[in-house]
């Protein structure tokens, strides 16, 4: 009969062998994105992403698969900030931006969080339609990735709406669009790494233009209301 001792031994060895296969997994995808971002992803090979990161070939193909699946793993984790891709609703930011009752506010805190998210993402994306060219797997993800994000985007916007946030004559679907617009990382790249925009002022500027063209007249960066 097993002893209780060889239990204990036997979870701690598993425990360890997980934390060292999750600490190369980490080590792995921090390497690819190293080298995505300096070399493009065409020039980026398996054999270099491996020889950084100190293990096999094999190894990474079989920690994360190939190229690929990597750069659209790293796409996934730099959306959701975690170390695996989490669905929009299972996002903290996002229900952070649900239980804010107020419309301007709710934007505001939706602005931030596409600072956020943009600061990793957006980098990777420029790589991405590079990437898309060569590849059918990165060209069905960047178009996968658009269309998640217009989808939600009109939830996004119809909670907006519902908490009186929409302006008379703009339609749930025109305000998703422009939203739609102006959080891409497209955007963010021209102002912010072409033209030179600080993350702080791009951030106040998203937040005002939102409220500017999607929210009443009549409500107030406090929150209130006045009355023309």
């Amino acid at each position: 009969m097993e002893s209780s001792v060889n239990r204990r031994r036997r979870r701690y060895d598993s425990s360890r062998r997980q934390a060292a296969a999750d600490e190369t997994r980490r080590r792995i995808l921090r390497v690819a994105r190293e080298h995505f971002l300096e070399r493009g992803y065409t020039a980026t090979t398996m054999p270099a992403i491996a020889e950084a990161a100190g293990v096999a070939v094999d190894t990474v193909y079989a920690t994360l698969g190939p190229k690929p699946a990597i750069f659209r793993l790293l796409i996934e984790t730099a959306i959701s900030g975690r170390d695996e891709a989490v669905p929009a609703l299972a996002r903290d930011y996002v229900r952070e931006v649900q239980a804010e009752p107020d419309p301007r506010r709710k934007l505001e805190r939706y602005a931030h969080a596409v600072r956020v998210v943009q600061e990793r993402l957006a980098p990777l994306f420029a790589h991405l339609r590079e990437a898309a060219r060569a590849e059918p797997e990165l060209a069905e993800l960047w178009q996968e990735i658009s269309t998640r994000r217009a989808a939600n985007m009109r939830l996004f916007t119809a909670e907006l709406a519902a908490a009186g946030g929409l302006r008379d004559g703009l339609t749930i679907d025109e305000a998703a669009d422009i939203i739609w617009a102006t959080n891409a990382p497209e955007f963010f790249l021209l102002l912010v790494h072409e033209r030179g925009w600080s993350l702080d002022r791009f951030e106040t500027w998203l937040a005002d233009a939102w409220s500017r063209l999607l929210l009443p007249d009549g409500v107030k960066t406090d929150g209130g209301t006045h009355h023309n």
